[in-house]
């Protein structure tokens, strides 16, 4: 009869070993290392360390090689310094990484304004200084880049009418602790942002109070119709730093927020708004603008941005010009306004193949969601009796999601004493000039200007 075999660590071979272990999370890895001689030489091995670095700290063999340092060695020094943020850490290093990459291109400028990451005693002594703990994901990203100079163009977009501009600067942390808010409707609120211009701020909310979520960032927006100050409501913009941080990124990097002149512009395109009328193709992106908007009484602005394109290989006898627009537009209440007017904000494009006319304009509503379609009227250049339409696509305009300040929800309205609010329709804002909206083919100032709350 054989002799049975005992079964031993020591007896396997370290491959099969290794590749259980490699599916090991660092924590693991260590207790691992505990259990026996051979486990704690084989959680050693420098390729699981490896694997772990670039997983949790992004480090690339170039930085390992001039610190000179084992990867297990660099893990450990790593996890010394940043530790409590092995959650955040390479999400929000891979956002930075990725947008300073995009942008060192093509706003160089931007970058340059970005700020060393601030010291972990230094967000320890803002946290005393205001009294309040900062969540984590905030503390992580401040560390790789304690926001920016305060300059313009701003890291975290713009947008421009000819009357109005906003460029928004991400804070550097000691900036926004001497903006932290205690007065009543805004208390315990740090602003993100600041816009020069307008004034604007986004707000990161550090407690659960006044009918806010602990994390939740957003834009202020006083109760126009309440008596008290206090009334603030809020359309929000994040759950979180870094879901509000990484979704930003995302759109910048992507191509989804276009860049103009060295600035980037916070308009939406959904790719479905394209429509192709035989050589000539139209597309719309749209933003929302909290600054000239409010939820009391329901005053929603929303600008979009109009491209028309001529194709390339489209015959040079079809070149045309633009005669006239016609727009429908139908709100959240299903009512329907029709507006036709000469040229777009006071020009009569003319598309020859390959040409580009791009303009903006703007539009306002009092339902939560309008959508806007239509056509434009060309006439050919070599004869003027030839007249044709080219779609509009139907794009839709929803304002972002908003809370109602506990103020509102604890006092009737019945106490306010105001007019009556009504504006059931938009108003097409075509014959609004846009002015040099950094590089966009736009006409001289014209027509009406839109409502300003």
């Amino acid at each position: 009869m054989a002799a049975s075999m005992v079964l031993s660590l020591d007896n396997l071979p370290s491959d099969p070993l290794l590749l259980i272990l490699s599916f090991l999370d660092f924590r693991d890895l260590i207790s691992c290392s505990f259990v026996s001689r051979r486990l704690n030489e084989l959680s050693g091995h420098n390729p699981l360390w490896r694997r772990l670095c670039f997983k949790h700290w992004l480090v690339a063999e170039s930085e390992k090689t001039q610190k000179g340092q084992t990867w297990k060695d660099l893990f450990r020094w790593y996890y010394a310094d940043l530790g409590r943020y092995i959650d955040h850490h390479s999400i929000l290093k891979k956002a930075w990484d990725d947008l300073k990459a995009y942008l060192t291109q093509r706003c160089p400028r931007m970058i340059e304004s970005l700020k060393e990451g601030a010291k972990e005693e230094e967000l320890d002594a803002i946290e005393a200084q205001i009294g309040c703990k900062l969540p984590s994901d905030y503390r992580c990203s401040y560390r790789i880049h304690n926001g920016q100079k305060l300059v313009v163009p701003g890291l975290m977009g713009s947008m421009a009418l000819s009357n109005h501009y906003r460029s928004e600067d991400l804070l550097d942390i000691e900036t926004a602790a001497g903006g932290f808010q205690q007065r009543k409707g805004m208390r315990q609120c740090l602003p993100l942002t600041f816009c020069f211009h307008t004034g604007l701020s986004q707000y990161l909310a550090l407690e659960g109070t006044e009918g806010r979520v602990r994390s939740e960032i957003f834009y202020h927006c006083p109760d126009q119709m309440a008596q008290d100050p206090s009334a603030i409501d809020m359309f929000i913009t994040g759950s979180s730093f870094t879901e509000w941080f990484t979704s930003y990124v995302h759109n910048v990097v992507t191509g989804e927020y276009p860049i103009i002149r060295d600035q980037i512009f916070r308009y939406v395109h959904d790719k479905q708004c394209v429509a192709t009328t035989g050589d000539i193709t139209v597309s719309v992106s749209t933003s929302f603008l909290p600054e000239l908007s409010s939820v009391h009484p329901p005053h929603f602005f929303f600008t979009y941005r109009i491209r028309i394109e001529m194709a390339r290989n489209a015959l040079p006898e079809n070149a045309c010009q633009l005669d006239s627009r016609y727009w429908k537009i139908t709100n959240a209440n299903g009512n329907v306004e029709e507006v036709r007017g000469p040229g777009v904000v006071g020009e009569f494009p003319v598309m020859t193949p390959g040409k580009v006319h791009e303009y903006a304009s703007c539009t306002t509503f009092s339902t939560t969601s309008e959508y806007m379609e239509g056509h434009y009227t060309f006439h050919r250049l070599k004869n003027k009796e030839e007249v044709f339409d080219v779609r509009i696509p139907r794009f839709h305009m929803v304002c972002p999601t908003f809370r109602e300040s506990v103020v509102r929800s604890q006092n009737s309205v019945s106490d306010v004493s105001i007019a009556p609010f009504h504006d059931d329709n938009s108003s097409d804002t075509d014959d609004y000039d846009e002015g040099e909206l950094r590089g966009m083919n736009l006409a001289a100032p014209a027509g009406r200007c839109p409502r300003h709350v």
